[in-house]
């Protein structure tokens, strides 16, 4: 099958796109037809092994330790393991394979508890959107920042993968809703459900003296000082990633969470640092907000599997708007 392999650490050109032995169910495994894929952050971070502090933690020291890189797919069974039995060949599913090899491929193989059934009323470029991003936003807001109907939620990064996500997300839980975005972006974010829109360009939330119950901070632009002047008293923020390629760094946007969780006990605000990992309950929850109407999906550009490379270039420079998608 066709693949995008990784060998080294590097810049987009170190991804190849060729051909490697297929992936094949046994047990509780699923064998999918990919259909789409979606590239995030999350991608380009593992790429480059950047920031460098990330490859002690099982990435890899010296290259990747998987190979195949991608981790959101959506697509039809092909086979599945003896142990299966929520799955058959033809069945459209979508999922995420966290750390394992690599959606960015024509067949993936992903054990059956992390995958779960497409929803029925997405394409598979949009539910290949959903995985990572949507679990993001979801546990972000309701996991970590047990926000609540009538509560003032800001996310900053609105107009991004996770951040379209976040707003209609906490939206459809029935929280008044401010974005922070781009000046280009500001339409989109409005059109998505957002109460209140601030263009980062030309207003900045930590100054403006509004107060938020809960801060979900996907950009990782602000100090926590500034980030803390946002918060009504008692409030919540939840650090997740943030930032684009600018060279290499020791610890990137991984300072501001050591900071958070150095500061944590010893302030009243709640400062959480939001860990992810495929969870097929969530992935479940996020076909049954989809189907109810409660997201769509937003894809801002699409690519082929023989342009991975460029498609990872535009997400780690570019702020792209929304889903990066892969075509299969």
């Amino acid at each position: 099958m066709k693949a995008i392999v990784q060998d080294r650490y590097g810049s987009p050109d170190a991804l190849e796109f060729r051909d490697v032995e297929p992936p094949s169910a046994s047990g509780d495994e699923v064998l999918v037809r990919v259909r789409a894929a979606s590239v995030n952050a999350y991608d380009w971070h593992v790429m480059r092994g950047d920031p460098y502090l990330a490859r002690l933690t099982g990435v890899g020291v010296t290259g990747p330790g998987r190979k195949i890189r991608g981790r959101d797919f959506a697509g039809t069974v092909e086979a599945v393991g003896r142990d299966v039995r929520r799955f058959r060949p033809g069945d459209e599913v979508y999922g995420d394979l966290g750390t394992a090899d690599g959606a960015f491929a024509e067949y993936v193989c992903a054990p059956e508890d992390l995958v779960e059934a497409k929803p029925a009323n997405l394409t598979f470029e949009q539910a290949a959107a959903v995985p990572l991003a949507g679990l993001t936003a979801l546990k972000g807001l309701r996991d970590a920042g047990k926000l609540q109907a009538g509560q003032h939620v800001l996310v900053n990064g609105a107009s991004g993968g996770v951040g379209t996500f976040a707003v209609q997300i906490a939206k459809s839980m029935g929280a008044t809703v401010t974005g922070v975005c781009r000046t280009r972006n500001v339409e989109l974010v409005a059109s998505l459900g957002a109460d209140h829109v601030i263009d980062y360009t030309e207003r900045d939330f930590t100054k403006n003296g509004k107060r938020y119950d809960l801060v979900l901070d996907l950009v990782g632009n602000h100090s926590l000082t500034g980030l803390r002047r946002a918060l009504a008293p008692g409030g919540t923020i939840v650090l997740s990633g943030g930032g684009v390629f600018r060279g290499g760094s020791l610890v990137g946007p991984m300072w501001l969470m050591i900071r958070a969780k150095l500061q944590a006990p010893f302030v009243r605000d709640r400062l959480l640092v939001l860990t992810t990992a495929p969870d097929g309950e969530v992935l479940a929850t996020l076909r049954h907000l989809a189907e109810s109407g409660g997201f769509t999906p937003v894809v801002d550009r699409t690519y082929a599997l023989a342009e991975v490379p460029d498609a990872v270039r535009y997400v780690e420079t570019e702020h792209p708007r929304a889903k990066v998608v892969i075509t299969v």
